[in-house]
């Protein structure tokens, strides 16, 4: 097994951070197949944590195990210092688990459906109508408290799934592709709903394959293939691991052959091509930040009216980190 070497893989997080959710040499099996291989990661506390993985990868099955509902072959799993096998039932109170499937009731309303769960997490029947009132806001769903679940579009009912979790105000949120098979409209949605719910100071762990989605919205990503985690760390982090540039497109009224040598040479730019209407810079972040390339630029006398830096392409890190391969 070389499961301890993709352990110590750098980049790691910060030690000093407090670990809220701890996972330690973590192996599931089904049958003769290996999900997941010695997995050790980190969740600090407040951290929004991106799960990326190709279907197979083992993504579902840490998080089974996380939401206890999955007992592990070996290894340890702890949230907020709570062993999860040995206390399962206090964990089920700390966390909220959306699953990749709605798993919603549609013959009975959104008020309906939250309530009946509201009493199964044993919410006091007085608090409850509050409560309900409360996640539904939160979800931007207290204009569909009174239609039927059925009716709901998918968007909103996952936007339901998460406001159900949400009831009992867990401390850790475990969301398994929680944009898969949404429109563009309602991924924003529950991007921004996923933003409010870190500014809120929750614990969230994400598992997605839509990459570029989790690079705006994670602090933190684990890159898993084959059971196995092949990198981890903030964005920058695994950008700079494999030294990936980031793309700007840059206008310039002034532009002469002196100039482009002057950008060329600015310490961090990897190179810089001039096209039909704009330069395409190559840009090592590492080295130097977006925003201080434009202000080198500008100091070089460049009078610039267009400033335009690519997203960072998780897609392209993925293909470099990984093969293709399942568990």
């Amino acid at each position: 097994m070389n499961a301890s070497q993709n352990q110590e893989a750098p980049p790691v997080i910060e030690p000093a951070a407090e670990a809220f959710v701890e996972i330690r040499n973590l192996w599931v099996t089904y049958g003769n197949v290996l999900a997941v291989r010695g997995l050790s990661f980190d969740i600090p506390k407040g951290e929004v944590f991106g799960f990326i993985g190709p279907n197979g990868a083992g993504k579902t099955s840490t998080i089974k195990v996380l939401a206890t509902l999955l007992k592990p072959n070996a290894g340890s799993v702890r949230i907020g210092g709570v062993d999860v096998q040995r206390n399962p039932q206090k964990i089920r109170r700390m966390i909220g688990y959306v699953p990749d499937f709605f798993g919603v009731y549609e013959d009975l309303t959104a008020n309906e459906y939250l309530h009946f769960f509201a009493a199964a997490y044993r919410i006091d029947r007085d608090k409850r109508k509050q409560v309900v009132a409360d996640v539904l806001a939160l979800t931007d769903l207290s204009h569909k408290t009174d239609s039927p679940v059925d009716a709901l579009s998918r968007g909103m009912k996952q936007r339901l799934s998460l406001a159900r979790v949400l009831l009992h105000d867990p401390e850790l949120l475990l969301l398994d592709e929680p944009a898969s098979g949404l429109d563009p409209r309602a991924r924003i949605e529950m991007r921004e709903l996923l933003k409010e719910l870190r500014n809120m100071g929750k614990t969230i762990l994400i598992s997605s394959h839509i990459l570029h989605e989790l690079s705006h919205l994670c602090t933190h990503i684990g890159i898993i293939e084959a059971g196995q985690m092949v990198a981890e760390g903030s964005v920058n982090e695994i950008y700079r691991q494999l030294d990936l540039k980031r793309l700007i497109h840059v206008q310039v009224r002034n532009l002469d052959d002196a100039m482009l040598e002057k950008i060329s040479a600015i310490p961090g730019v990897a190179s810089c091509q001039q096209g039909s209407d704009r330069l395409a810079i190559q840009l090592r972040e590492g080295e130097l930040a977006v925003e201080a390339l434009h202000q080198q630029i500008v100091g070089l006398g460049a009078q610039i009216y267009m400033f335009q830096p690519e997203a960072m392409d998780m897609e392209t890190a993925f293909m470099k980190l990984t093969e293709g391969k399942t568990a």
